[in-house]
This record gives structure tokens, sequence and C-alpha cells, in this order.
């Protein structure tokens, strides 16, 4: 009986600190909880049935509040809630940002045998974003990778990725994305559009965005996150090998979703530390 909750960022990680206040229609309050460490909140209080809102608080993110029907259980699931940072409807201050790859990756899943998943990442890339001073959506990012930094984990599977099966890596050794765009999708989350250039093609690709908020770090810098999504298809960059395993599972899937945490520096350059 009682009150359970997951409280986590836009990144999913768990809010420790965070506060769970319910109250009831008149707005008195019934209920007060903490987080605990791994950002979950359990309270045995029975409440009586009817509707509640739920409000919940943590220092440094914004306010949430829901709504929550209680049921003659006395039960109250509240689910997972998300908090984002304070400052996170707005993109960071304008001017030029450094992508820190040291703090940042870029990772890719495709499906194997239809069964599971195999997890890539590319160790070597780099990228500036340039955050528009008057008008957002004219913001920009440039972004680098090289090809040949594709690392799943198999050193054959590897080499067979860099091959001319896949990347072809000695004909197309740079992997490049241009944003040509960007607008809202809510209030910290906006579509970047942009154009991908992977094997030899180069295609619209849209980023899904959330942006998860600015802080400092220990070189005296301001480093803002974010973690982007999208989906792309082998075929639409002529990638178009497979091997299909009996029952006609072939053993990669033909679509990648692709991943990306980015920390950014502020300036034109890296801290040399």
């Amino acid at each position: 009986m009682g009150l359970t909750a997951r409280i986590r960022t836009r990144d999913g990680w768990a809010v420790s600190h965070a506060v769970v206040t319910v109250t009831d229609m008149t707005g008195t309050q019934v209920l007060r909880a903490e987080a605990d460490a791994e950002g979950v909140v359990r309270d045995a209080t029975e409440l009586a049935p009817g509707a509640y809102t739920v409000i919940v608080t943590a220092v440094g993110y914004a306010p949430a509040a829901s709504s929550a029907i209680v049921t003659a259980s006395g039960r109250a699931e509240v689910g997972t809630v998300t908090l984002a940072r304070q400052g996170g409807t707005e993109l960071p201050p304008p001017g030029p940002w450094s992508i820190d790859p040291a703090h940042s990756s870029v990772g890719a899943v495709a499906q194997h045998l239809g069964i599971s998943s195999v997890h890539g990442r590319f160790t070597d890339f780099a990228g500036r974003i340039e955050i528009a001073p008057d008008e957002v959506e004219k913001s920009r990012v440039e972004a680098v990778i090289r090809a040949e930094s594709i690392d799943t984990g198999n050193g054959m599977r590897d080499t067979h990725l860099r091959s001319a099966d896949f990347l072809d890596v000695e004909r197309y050794p740079e992997i490049t994305y241009r944003s040509t765009g960007l607008t809202a999708a809510g209030a910290d989350r906006w579509t970047v559009h942009g154009e991908l250039t992977l094997h030899g093609v180069v295609r619209p690709v849209d980023l899904d965005l959330a942006y998860l908020g600015t802080g400092s770090d220990p070189w005296g810098g301001t480093r803002a996150a974010f973690r982007a999504t999208t989906e792309l298809r082998r075929e639409d960059f002529a990638m178009n090998y497979n091997q299909v395993v009996q029952a006609g599972i072939a053993a990669i899937g033909t679509t990648l979703k692709v991943e990306l945490d980015i920390q950014a520096v502020q300036g034109e350059s890296l801290p040399s530390a």
C-alpha cells in the first residue's frame, strides 16, 4: 500500500535527493516522502481512494507535477517521473562550444540474429556547436567521426565492419554531420535537422535532442550536456551486405539505433588538463 515512484533525470540518472509531496483535491498535504539512493520512493502510508496531485521537487531541477488516482487498494503507483534541470528550457549561452570526446560517446546498436543486440561505438571524433544569440533555430552543429575507430569489442567483427562490405574506411575515412536547422519539440527537447555523410552517401537525418543542462567543470570552464538519438537504415547509405542464416534470419539487422551522449565545453577549444 501507499506510494511508489521512480525519479530520474532526462538522461536516466537517479535523483536521490528528490522529495515527493502528495496533496488531495482541497490542496491539503497528505504525504511527503524522499527518494532513496536509487531515486526510488516507497511510502507505506495508506491513502483514501480518490484523485491526488503529486509534486516532485529537487534542488537544481524544475518541479514536476502530475495527477494520480488511488484505487480501493490504497495504492498510488506514480511510475517514473522525469525531472528537467533548471535552465533546461533554453539552450546554453550563445557562442561556440567544443565537443569533448573524453566525456562523450557516439554509439550504435544493431540487431544480431534477430534475438540480441550488438553495441558499437566510435572512439575518435570531434565536433563544434554554435549557439545563435537571437534565434536559437539558427544554431549549428558540425561533427566528424573517424570511421576506422569503430569498436564493438570483437576484433574480427571490427575488421569486417571497416571493410568494403560496410564502412569501407579506406575509401571513406570520415563520417560527417552538419546541421541545417533546429526546431523546438518540447520544454527541453529539440529536433536537429541535418545532413549525414556516411559511406560516401549524403542523406538528411534528424536527431531527437534532449538538452540536459549546463554546469561548471573542475578546470574553470562551463559544460553543456546533451543526449541525442536517431535511427538509420543501412540500405540508405549503400551498405547492403548481409549474411542470411537459417530460417531466413539476417545475421545483422538493417536498422541502426544511434545514441549520442555529448558534453560540450564553452569556447573554441578544449581545456588542456
